[in-house]
């Protein structure tokens, strides 16, 4: 009877240690197992044309994703992207940093999946891809940090691809338009400001500062000269006068 007891208290004791095991099991690996990853059908610097696919699984067991929002790593211009398939009904949108796509919610729990074709790889060892995934209630996960994963279960590790050395003889690919800003052009003659044709009056007061003599100038010695005609005649009539 004491060692059936005895049996009974040892099985009960490693059922409930068990269950509890596994309880924390659960707990520490849920969040774990979500996250964002990105893979290419040529991980390769300098590589031309290459597809990648980005896979962002749900880590929400209430709402499905309706958004993730991709920055580009340096060396990869948006306009060098182009959308290459998604979840239905979504959209592509490029923006100064990178692109976003989104539309309806994908079912709950589900992951959301996409592609893109991106003209040139940079020269690098390892591309990071900060994603934010939007669901359908509001929730956003950042998936933007850098570095060796925190180690605890809980990071938001950026995506990260890794790439082979370049091919030999690679080289990159001229920038496409929208990454070069093209000169200025020198202003021509057409783009100068002309100067409103001047009246009359301005004309004449550019004249006189040209060394000319206005109107009025000619008037004034007009005048002056008549002056001096009838003072003459004046004292010439009152000397005859005196002779007389």
């Amino acid at each position: 009877m004491f060692h059936a007891t005895k049996k009974n208290g040892t099985a009960r004791r490693l059922t409930l240690l068990t269950a509890a095991t596994a309880t924390a099991v659960l707990l520490t690996a849920g969040p774990a197992a979500a996250h964002v990853e990105v893979e290419a059908d040529n991980a390769q610097a300098l590589a031309e044309n290459v597809r990648l696919t980005f896979i962002a699984e749900s880590e929400s067991a209430d709402a499905g994703v309706t958004e993730l929002r991709v920055v580009l790593p340096e060396g990869i211009a948006p306009a060098d992207v182009t959308y290459d398939e998604g979840p239905e009904g979504w959209k592509f949108t490029a923006r100064d940093d990178g692109y976003v796509i989104k539309g309806p919610a994908v079912k709950v729990g589900g992951d959301a999946e996409h592609s893109v074709v991106v003209k040139q790889l940079p020269d690098a060892k390892e591309l990071a891809f900060k994603t934010l995934q939007t669901y359908s209630d509001g929730r956003i996960d950042r998936w933007i940090q850098l570095g060796e994963p925190s180690g605890d279960g809980h990071g938001h590790e950026a995506p990260v691809l890794e790439l082979k050395a370049a091919a030999p003889g690679a080289k990159p690919a001229d920038p496409s338009p929208s990454e070069t800003r093209p000169a200025s052009p020198s202003p021509t003659a057409t783009e100068t400001e002309t100067e409103p044709e001047s009246s009359p009056a301005t004309r004449a007061e550019e004249k006189n500062d040209d060394g000319g003599l206005s109107a009025g100038a000619w008037i004034g010695i007009g005048a002056a000269v008549l002056i001096v005609a009838g003072g003459t005649a004046y004292v010439v009539r009152r000397r005859a006068g005196a002779q007389q």
